[in-house]
C-alpha cells in the first residue's frame, strides 16, 4: 500500500479514499470504506489518460458488466457500476476487500504450490470458464496477477483484455494500445482468440503455478512467437498427476484442447469448493493472507487517509517494493490485474510471452480503423531495453467519429500486431475493441454466436438443439409446461405461447390465457390451461381457444368461486382448491329482541375435475386456510387408490400451526370419492421440509440433517440416511429401485428404496447454497439433471458419472439486467429443456 498522492482523489462515489492500494496497466486500486458497506472496500480506478478515450471506455464498461453477470462462485459481487450514460472523467467499480495473494505474490512467497492447491486453483478458474463459454464467448482476463488466493478458493479478478494487460496506453488520435501479457498459438499466426484460447492459458498458469516457471518463456524473446507456434513445452517439473492435463491445454490446434468443463472435471471431481474444505493454502501464503487482511482492517477502521507509507504493508507500489507479504487486489474488479513490476530486471519465471519479437501477422486491411504503430512512444514495463527489429507496417487511422451511436469496427477487426517488440491490439479512436470468437459473440456481445466445440467431450454440455430467448417487450413466463412431447407452453401475465419442441421457434401466442397457472394435456387434441377465471381449452396447432369453462358457471353451488393454484394431476384427472364467501342467516329474533345480524364465512373444498370430459367428478369440504382463503396443496404422492397432500405453510393458519406443534401435517384423500381417509404428520418433518411419495407406499422426506423414509399412511419409519451437519436435503426423484437424492451443500446422490443404502454421491462443482438444487430424470431414467441457481449439472443416473456442466451468464444484452434466476430443467424424449429466466436451451440427453 502507499499513501494517498497529491492529486489522488478522496472521495469516489460514496466512498472515501484511504489509501493507494495497487497499479495495474490500466487502473490504480485505491483501498477505501463506506459506513453502509460489510467491510473495507477497494475501488478501481481508470487512468485518466485512458478513461478519456471512448473506446477504452466503451470497454471497461463491457468487462463490468460481465464481472456482474458472473458474479458468484469465484467471482466477487461488485458494489458499483459504472454508468454508460455518465460523461464523468472518473472511470471506476468497486468491490468488497477479500484478503488474497494474487497468483504470482503466493509464488513469490512459498515458490511453487503442492499438487491439492494446484488442482483447487485450476478447478475453480475453469468452472468460470465454462460458464462463460457456453455462451461461445472467450474470457482473455487469466495472467498470474489477476487469479487471486483467497482463503477459501481462487477467484478471477479481470474479465478481459484490459483487466489482464501487461500494458495500455493512449496514443496520438484516440487510439487505445494493449498489450496482452500471454498470447496463444492461434493468436501469434494472427487469428482470433476463441474459447479454446482461454483454455491455453490455464494450461500455463497450472504450469507456473506447480513449477514457478512459465512453459515456452525462457529464451530470446526476438524468438517468443516460434516457440509459442512451433515449440513443445518442457513439461518435466509438472507432478505426474497433473501433466498430461497440462499437455492437452497446451495443445497448439485449439480443437485438441480439453473443455472448461473436462479440465473441472478431472482436476476436482468433487469440485473446487468440496476440494478445498478443510483448507487449500499452504503454510506461508495462508499466513500473509491473514496477515493482510488484519492490516486492512485496522487501515479501514481507522478511517482516515493514509498520510505516509504503511509500514508493514505488502506489494509493490510505483515507488518499488515494499517489505513485508504482498497485498492483493479485490475480486469483481474489471482491471483487477497486479501492480506492474517496474523494476528494470525482467522476470524469467513470468516472462510475458506477448514480447515475441519478429514474426508479424497480416493486418486486417479492409478494416481501415485499425492501425499498427510504428514503435510505442516508450517501452512497456518489462521489456528490455533493447528491441529486436520488425517488419514496419504503416498506420492508417481514420478521424474520430463524433458520437458514433454504434461502434463501426467490424467483428473481424481484432488482429495482433508486433511493434517495437511487442504483441499490441490497436484500437481507432471511434472503433470498440472486438474480441471474441471468430464472427460470433463476445462476452458482451448481445446475439452471441452457438459454440465451435463440435462433438461433444467429458465436462462440455452439448450443442443444444435449439435455443429460446422470451422477448423482452413480454412479461417473463410464470410456468412452463410439456405438451405430448410436441410443444413448450409457456403462461405468463401476458398470455399463452407454444414452441415447437423440434425448432424451438413460436407457434402461437394467445393472450386471452393471460396469467395461466398451470398447462396440461388433454388427451392428444387440446392443451388445458387453468386461469384465474376459467378454464381454458387451446389448439396445439394455431393456440385458438376451444372450449372454456368460466369457474362461475362449471361449478354449481358455488358462486364467486375463487381457484387456488392446481395441485396436481393424475392422467385426465386435476386436483384443484378453491373457496367461496356463503351468507349465513343470523337466527330468527326472539320475543322482544332484536334479530342478529348476518354474517359472511368462506367455505372451501377440494375438487377433482376430468379435463377431457370436462365435468366435476367430485368435491370435498377441507379446512379454509389463511386469508381467509382456499388452502394451497402440494401433491406429495399418487397411489393405485389415493393421493397425499401437504398444506402450504404460507396458508396455515395461526390455530393449524399451533396445533401441529411444529410438525408438517400430511392428508390422504380417496381417489374415487374425495373422503379425506386420513391426516396426521410423519415423525418430525417440518412443515418447510422436502417431502414426495412414490407408489409403492413410501414418503421420503428431509427430517434435521437426514432424509428419512416412511410407511403409507401408518408414519411408521422405514429407514435414515444420514446427512452433513448443517446441510438440508432437498426433494428426492424415484425410478426403479434407486431413489436420487439432492442436499444443499449441492450434492446429488442415489439410494436404494427399500433400504436406504447409498448407492453414490457426487458434488455439482457449485458453491453451497440455501436451497438444494432440483433434480430430473431424462424420460429414460438414464440421465439424471441436477439444476441450482449457478449451474445445470447432468449425471449418469446409475454410477454418478458426472457427464456435463451447462452455465451461462444471463443476459446477452451487455446492457440488460443481471439475471439471479435459478435454473429449471423439463425432460421430454431424448431432450432435456434448460429454463434460466427468459432463456431456453434444448438438450440432447440419454
Amino acid at each position: 500500500m502507499e499513501a494517498l498522492r497529491q492529486d489522488d482523489p478522496r472521495l469516489i462515489g460514496p466512498y472515501t479514499v484511504l489509501a493507494r492500494f495497487r497499479e495495474t496497466a490500466s487502473a490504480v486500486q485505491y483501498l477505501a470504506h463506506d459506513a453502509a458497506a460489510d467491510g473495507p472496500v477497494v475501488i478501481t480506478a481508470a487512468r485518466p489518460e485512458l478513461a478519456a478515450l471512448p473506446a477504452f471506455r466503451r470497454r471497461f464498461h463491457a468487462e463490468a458488466r460481465t464481472a456482474d453477470r458472473l458474479a458468484g462462485d469465484w467471482v466477487q459481487p461488485q458494489l458499483g457500476l459504472p454508468a454508460d450514460d455518465v460523461d464523468d472523467d472518473l472511470l471506476w467499480t468497486a468491490g468488497l476487500y477479500v484478503p488474497a495473494l494474487t497468483l504470482s505474490e503466493a509464488i513469490e512467497v512459498m515458490g511453487p504450490l503442492p499438487e491439492r492447491a494446484v488442482r483447487i486453483l485450476g478447478a475453480g478458474i475453469a468452472e468460470t470458464l465454462s460458464r462463460v463459454h457456453a455462451t461461445g464467448a472467450v474470457l482473455q482476463g487469466l495472467a498470474p496477477g489477476t487469479v487471486l488466493l483467497a482463503e477459501d478458493g481462487p477467484r478471477l479478478t479481470a474479465f478481459g483484455p484490459l483487466g489482464a494487460a501487461a500494458a495500455a496506453e493512449a496514443r496520438p488520435g484516440g487510439q487505445l494500445s494493449v498489450r496482452l501479457g500471454y498470447l496463444t498459438p492461434e493468436q501469434v499466426e494472427g487469428e482470433e482468440p476463441g474459447p479454446a484460447s482461454d483454455l491455453f492459458v490455464l494450461g500455463l498458469l497450472l504450469a507456473y503455478a506447480a513449477t514457478g516457471t512459465t512453459p515456452l518463456a525462457d529464451g530470446p524473446a526476438a524468438e517468443g512467437a516460434e516457440r509459442i507456434a512451433r515449440t513443445d513445452p518442457e513439461l518435466g517439473a509438472v507432478p505426474a498427476e497433473l501433466r498430461d492435463l497440462i499437455a492437452r491445454c497446451l495443445a497448439k490446434d485449439p480443437a485438441d484442447r480439453p473443455s472448461a468443463g473436462t479440465v473441472a472435471a478431472e482436476l476436482a471431481l468433487e469440485g473446487a469448493s468440496g476440494l478445498a474444505k478443510g483448507g487449500w493454502l499452504p503454510e506461508l501464503p495462508a499466513a500473509a493472507v491473514v496477515e493482510q487482511g488484519l492490516r486492512v482492517r485496522e487501515l479501514a477502521a481507522a478511517g482516515h487517509p493514509v498520510d505516509a507509507q504503511v509500514n508493514g504493508s505488502a506489494g509493490r507500489s510505483a515507488n518499488g517494493p515494499a517489505d513485508g507479504p504482498v497485498d492483493a487486489p479485490p475480486s469483481g474488479a474489471p482491471a483487477g490485474a497486479p501492480a506492474r513490476e517496474l523494476a528494470p530486471a525482467r522476470d524469467t519465471r513470468t516472462a510475458q510471452l506477448g514480447d515475441i519479437g519478429r514474426h508479424v501477422p497480416a493486418t486486417d486491411r479492409p478494416t481501415t480503423q485499425l492501425s499498427v504503430p510504428h514503435e510505442l512512444a516508450a517501452p512497456a514495463a518489462g521489456l528490455p531495453a533493447v528491441l529486436p527489429p520488425v517488419a514496419p507496417i504503416p498506420p492508417r487511422p481514420l478521424p474520430v467519429p463524433a458520437a458514433p451511436a454504434t461502434p463501426a469496427v467490424g467483428r473481424r477487426s481484432l488482429f495482433i500486431g508486433l511493434a517495437a517488440g511487442a504483441a499490441g491490439l490497436v484500437v481507432g479512436g471511434g472503433g470498440a475493441l472486438a474480441l471474441g470468437s471468430g464472427d460470433g459473440g463476445t462476452a458482451d456481445d448481445p446475439k452471441p454466436a452457438p459454440s465451435r466445440s463440435g462433438p461433444t467431450v467429458a465436462g462440455l454440455p452439448p450443442q443444444p438443439r435449439w435455443v429460446y430467448t422470451h422477448p423482452a417487450a413480454e412479461l417473463p413466463p410464470l410456468t412452463a409446461a410439456l405438451w405430448n412431447d410436441r410443444l413448450l407452453v409457456l403462461t405468463s401475465d401476458s398470455g399463452a405461447t407454444g414452441i415447437d419442441l423440434r425448432t424451438g421457434r413460436r407457434v402461437w401466442e394467445n393472450t386471452d390465457a393471460a396469467k395461466g397457472r398451470a398447462a396440461l394435456p388433454a388427451g392428444k387434441e387440446l392443451c388445458f390451461v387453468a386461469g384465474p377465471s376459467e378454464f381454458l381449452w387451446l389448439s396445439p396447432k394455431d393456440g385458438k381457444i376451444a372450449h372454456r369453462a368460466g369457474y362461475a358457471d362449471e361449478f354449481t353451488g358455488t358462486p364467486n368461486l375463487a381457484v387456488s393454484k392446481v395441485v396436481g394431476a393424475s392422467g385426465p384427472v386435476v386436483w384443484f382448491t378453491g373457496s367461496n364467501k356463503v351468507t349465513v342467516k343470523a337466527p330468527p329474533a326472539k320475543k322482544g329482541k332484536k334479530r342478529g345480524k348476518d354474517t359472511q364465512v368462506v367455505k372451501s373444498y377440494l375438487f377433482a375435475y376430468d379435463i377431457l370430459q370436462r365435468k366435476e367428478l367430485w368435491r370435498t369440504p377441507v379446512p379454509t386456510g389463511r386469508g381467509p382463503a382456499a388452502p394451497v396443496y402440494r401433491l406429495i404422492a399418487v397411489g393405485q387408490d389415493d393421493f397425499v397432500v401437504r398444506q402450504s405453510t404460507g396458508t396455515l393458519t395461526p390455530g393449524d400451526v399451533k396445533a401441529a406443534k411444529g410438525k408438517a401435517v400430511f392428508r390422504g384423500f380417496d381417489r374415487k370419492t374425495g373422503k379425506l381417509l386420513w391426516s396426521r404428520p410423519f415423525g418430525t418433518v417440518a412443515p418447510y421440509a422436502a417431502a414426495m411419495g412414490d407408489g409403492r407406499g413410501l414418503l421420503y422426506a428431509a427430517v434435521g440433517d437426514d432424509l428419512q423414509a416412511f410407511e403409507i399412511p401408518s408414519g411408521k419409519p422405514k429407514w435414515t440416511l444420514n446427512g452433513t451437519s448443517g446441510t438440508a436435503y432437498g426433494t428426492p426423484v424415484a425410478t426403479g429401485t434407486l431413489l436420487h437424492t439432492t442436499n444443499r451443500n449441492q450434492e446429488v446422490g442415489a439410494v436404494e428404496r427399500e433400504t436406504g443404502r447409498l448407492r453414490w454421491r457426487r458434488s455439482t462443482e457449485a458453491a453451497p447454497g440455501t436451497a438444494a438444487p432440483a433434480v430430473t430424470l431424462s424420460t429414460t431414467g438414464r440421465t439424471l439433471l441436477a439444476a441450482g441457481r449457478a449451474q445445470v449439472t447432468a449425471f449418469a443416473a446409475d454410477d454418478g458419472r458426472r457427464l456435463w456442466k451447462f452455465q451461462d451468464i444471463g443476459s446477452q444484452d451487455p446492457k440488460g439486467p443481471t439475471v439471479t434466476a435459478a435454473y429449471r430443467v423439463l425432460a421430454v424424449g431424448k431432450t432435456a429443456v434448460v429454463q434460466r429466466d427468459r432463456i431456453f436451451y434444448a438438450f440432447p440427453v440419454a
